[in-house]
């Protein structure tokens, strides 16, 4: 028997009921063949009605991305560390954040919005190398929300009266030059991962996780990845797994915390390794404590810990989707940012996208 794929629903142009889209599907199965079966559960493909308190978080977090977005297409912060200000990886994420709840990125009310975003981060990269700045976290980031726009975004509009053609080109091309960055980058680094520059030499599971998880967003996109590149990043985060399930942050496997232990279980499940002798350590180790318990990186946490939860145990998920609402709910100032030491166009993203699986549009997201 064979599965009906469900990707054109992604390509109606207005947010559509939930229960409309599920009884138009089962319609459209019985008309078609008596012997088509569903990919997934119903439940975890759709999920169940969008809480009313997803929905009104949501919408202000929109409403303030739709306000504090620059001319040039993109949202400045502050970012410690690594980041700079206003860099590929929030954008990436900001794009994300408009797609998650279904809004259409040609006629729907943010198109304007997700066109400008997508452009600012296209022009943004070196025409040469592919690299997407300012660290190898925000290539990944920007590379994943590149590759969820890709496909969905009508080309011919997004660069409708651009004057400077010097830096225009397709969303494939910027990917494809994004994957080849990345891929390069991997080749250079002794441990077949990533760290925070292109030219590291050493590498950790945070910055590897977040290029690999763009990576496997590309490929699922129909951009080619080397398959040597997807088994030589996997193998690495084997490598730093151990049976029990304790994840090293770098160097050597094992210790780490609970974010790595998420960004772990999230790619062996997103990369189809959930048959490695470390993966039911992994799912012990992040179904067994499900409380927020004070996280150094909460945004990070609860954007990681939702996904992973959600692809090894869905009834956990249910529980800290629960947990998660509420306190969004409670962080969210009046005009709808999350606070943030990465600045509030990091913090609003996260948040939102940590809440996206309510939703289920992004393939990524997909079980």
């Amino acid at each position: 028997m064979q599965s009906l794929d469900l990707t054109l629903f992604r390509l109606i142009p207005t947010k559509i009921d939930r229960c409309t889209m599920l009884k138009s599907f089962v319609i459209c199965s019985a008309l078609l063949c008596c012997g088509v079966i569903f990919a997934q559960d119903s439940e975890l493909r759709y999920g169940d009605e969008v809480p009313p308190e997803v929905e009104e978080i949501y919408q202000r977090g929109l409403n303030w991305l739709v306000e504090n977005q620059t001319e040039a297409g993109g949202w400045s912060g502050s970012r410690s560390g690594h980041g700079g200000v206003g860099s590929s990886g929030i954008n990436g994420m900001c794009i994300m954040a408009f797609l998650a709840s279904g809004e259409d990125p040609n006629f729907g009310k943010y198109q304007k919005e997700i066109a400008a975003a997508v452009r600012h981060l296209i022009r943004g990269q070196d025409a040469k190398t592919g690299y997407l700045p300012g660290s190898m976290y925000h290539h990944g980031f920007a590379m994943l929300g590149l590759s969820e726009v890709y496909g969905v975004l009508d080309e011919e509009r997004l660069w409708e009266g651009e004057t400077d053609q010097s830096k225009r080109r397709t969303i494939g091309e910027a990917l494809e030059l994004a994957v080849r960055c990345a891929v390069t980058s991997q080749k250079n680094n002794q441990w077949g991962a990533w760290r925070y520059s292109p030219e590291s030499t050493d590498a950790d599971t945070s910055v590897s996780g977040a290029v690999l998880m763009g990576l496997l967003a590309a490929r699922n996109a129909g951009i080619k990845v080397p398959d040597e590149a997807m088994d030589k990043s996997l193998e690495y985060f084997s490598r730093m797994t151990t049976k029990q399930g304790s994840v090293g942050y770098s160097g050597i496997g094992g210790g780490g915390s609970k974010n790595m232990q998420a960004i772990s279980i999230l790619v062996m499940s997103i990369g189809h390794r959930k048959d490695a002798e470390q993966y039911e350590g992994l799912k012990r180790q992040v179904t067994g404590s499900i409380q927020y318990a004070g996280n150094s990186y909460p945004f990070y946490f609860r954007y990681y810990m939702a996904q992973a939860l959600f692809q090894s145990d869905y009834d956990s998920w249910k529980k800290w989707n629960r947990q998660t609402v509420r306190q969004l709910k409670d962080l969210q100032s009046d005009n709808g940012s999350f606070k943030s030491s990465h600045g509030e166009a990091y913090g609003t993203a996260m948040s939102m996208l940590a809440l996206a699986l309510n939703y289920r549009f992004l393939p990524i997201y997909e079980r």
